[in-house]
């Protein structure tokens, strides 16, 4: 396991790279994106031409991309992955998709003898490149506790939830809860700036009760600075919560809060702010109350 591939260095699979070189693997990485590639080259991952000369290189992937068919394409495309990896070799999908997807994936893997573990991350950016995200784990138990040396380096909490399909489902409930979270708390600031009062000590003086969460004091500063450059972008979002949907409407479970977020976001997507963070959720209630969340009120 001294040795590790990664495909995807983007926002959340850069900074994962990169703790992964300074907790001492060797890290081969692949990504379509030019600037990404540069990136991970200075923090000391070494780029191959495509995610097929992985294979060669190391027993360990890890998948941390936007969607379930760019995950496939990278390991069952023309130059995937899949086909070059040794019986043995274990990949490790840290991308949100849907748990029939994960399974999907694992099905045809474990036609080659590879193992597979679904391992979607919640904390975002600042979580990646601080190395304590989240990681929610699918997958056998016996290749969960081989693959929790490279996961710990870069998470902070790892638990293996169940079986494959178990940590996809576990990152749609995060989403959820993440989105309605950032959606309540944009209603609020809105009602309170719309009255007139000083949001940031509004702020400051319900952060300790109740009301306090980990994504109040995460996307409050950013929303009062005006800050929407993406952590975790409205796009991204949007993605997940219509694997949400797609998910509990084969569950037959009624999601109506989750749905209403989901039109939310297709309304952010209309108006242009599909690439901003999803604090952006704020500028949805802004607009129809005919109000702006800043400092200085």
């Amino acid at each position: 396991m001294e040795t590790v591939g990664v495909i995807g260095l983007g926002i959340m699979g850069g900074p994962m790279a990169k703790n992964l070189v300074a907790g001492g693997f060797t890290v081969y990485g692949f990504d379509v994106a030019e600037k990404a590639c540069q990136q991970a080259a200075a923090n000391g991952v070494q780029l191959v031409h495509q995610a097929s000369d992985l294979g060669a290189k190391t027993q360990w992937i890890i998948t941390m991309l936007p969607t379930a068919q760019i995950v496939n394409d990278s390991l069952f495309g023309t130059a995937g992955v899949a086909a070059s990896l040794q019986p043995g070799s274990t990949v490790i999908d840290e991308s949100s998709i849907t748990p029939t997807e994960s399974r999907a994936i694992a099905q045809k893997l474990a036609k080659q003898q590879v193992r597979f573990l679904d391992a979607p991350v919640s904390g975002g950016e600042t979580g990646a490149q601080a190395g304590n995200l989240a990681i929610m784990v699918g997958g056998e138990e016996s290749v969960f506790k081989e693959a929790l040396p490279l996961l710990q380096t870069v998470g902070g909490e790892v638990t293996r939830v169940g079986d494959t399909g178990a940590g996809t489902t576990a990152k749609l409930a995060n989403q959820v809860m993440v989105n309605l979270n950032i959606a309540a708390m944009s209603e609020a600031l809105v009602l309170a700036s719309k009255a007139g009062i000083d949001i940031d000590k509004m702020y400051h003086a319900i952060r300790s009760g109740l009301a306090g969460s980990s994504v109040l004091d995460a996307k409050v500063p950013l929303i009062l600075d005006r800050q929407f450059k993406p952590g975790g972008s409205i796009k991204i979002n949007m993605k997940d919560l219509t694997n949400v949907m797609k998910t509990a409407h084969d569950l037959d479970v009624p999601m109506p809060l989750s749905s209403e977020l989901l039109e939310i976001f297709h309304s952010l997507k209309a108006q242009g702010h599909l690439n901003e963070d999803h604090g952006a959720i704020v500028k949805y209630f802004e607009q129809i109350a005919g109000v702006t969340v800043q400092r200085g009120q």
